[in-house]
């Protein structure tokens, strides 16, 4: 599977808030929190469920992917998702050795394991 995602009885801003302090705990930042409800809503456009889209960085893991393989930077920042769907909040993401797996370098995808394995580890105490 290309993803990995967890339900929680979380509302999506519980969920938001409760990730954004796992990821700090594991040296991620949250770059951008993008409100994709709140700016369909505000160019007219209908979307009834909140949906976040967060990107995360751990700078020192992305300083040496980059310096591994520039090609790695295609997929920076991760992403890691928390909507609403049938009253029931969701937290997911692309996973990163998914991703990495088309960059065809051993060393990237170990780190992306690496990588996935903290991210999961987040999503999972968030729930």
């Amino acid at each position: 599977m290309f993803h990995y995602t967890v339900e929680t009885n979380k509302s999506v801003e519980e969920a938001v808030e409760s990730l954004e302090a796992n990821l700090k705990d594991e040296q991620f930042g949250v770059l951008w929190n993008f409100d994709l409800k709140g700016k369909l809503n505000e160019k007219g456009l209908e979307f009834e469920d909140d949906f976040r889209v967060l990107e995360v960085c751990n700078p020192k893991e992305a300083q040496r992917v980059l310096n591994q393989n520039k090609m790695a930077g295609y997929f920076l920042p991760c992403k890691v998702v928390v909507y609403k769907e049938q009253d029931q909040t969701r937290i997911g993401m692309p996973k990163p050795s998914s991703l990495t797996q088309m960059v065809n370098d051993d060393q990237i995808l170990a780190m992306a394991e690496d990588i996935e394995s903290r991210l999961i580890h987040c999503m999972d105490k968030s729930i």
